[in-house]
Parts: C-alpha cells; structure tokens; sequence
C-alpha cells in the first residue's frame, strides 16, 4: 500500500474515534493532560509521544520546504501534531502531492 493510501486509510478511522471519545470524555483535554503528567508512568508515555511529536514535525518543516510551501501551509499541521501527534503527521502525509519518481 502507498504512503498516501496508509495515512489516508488511518486518518479516517483516528479523527472519528478521536472526535467520538472527546465528544463522551467527562473531562477537557487539559485536565487529561494534566492527571496524565501527574504519575510518572504515564508522564514518561507522553514525554516519548511529544518526543515523536516534535520530530514529525522537524520532518514536516524540512518536507515542505522542500517542497517550497510556506510557512502557512506547515503551521496547521505542526499545530494539529502538537494538540492531537498522530492526526498532524497523517494529514500531511494524505494530502501530500507526490514529486519523486520513486513515489505514487
């Protein structure tokens, strides 16, 4: 499978859950991120996810420079990868236009 299809084909399945368990979730966003930096196991989990976070989007700001796209189309996703990790990186990947030759 593509890149473009697997981040496509994740995407769509992780924004409904995403939206569905915000929607029933008792608590903000913040609050959850707060009780989670609270315990160290948990703290460590996130540390690791925001660690991946920001290397998505090292990646994504070299891509699209490369790609000479502006600062304006980077910033929604490196703001969606800092609120949501995963969703910023699968965007981008979905709506991303091939322009190697090696790539389809």
């Amino acid at each position: 499978m593509k890149i473009k299809g697997l981040a496509t084909s994740l995407l769509i399945p992780f924004v409904l859950y995403t939206a569905y368990t915000m929607s029933v979730a008792e608590q903000s966003l913040l609050s959850f991120g707060y009780q989670l930096i609270t315990s160290p196991d948990t703290a460590q989990v996130l540390i690791d996810l925001y660690i991946m976070a920001i290397l998505a989007i090292v990646w994504i700001y070299n891509d699209a420079k490369q790609l000479n796209k502006t600062a304006m189309y980077w910033l929604p996703f490196a703001l969606l990868t800092l609120v949501f990790v995963s969703i910023g990186p699968l965007l981008y990947l979905a709506l991303r236009k091939n322009v190697r030759a090696n790539e389809k």
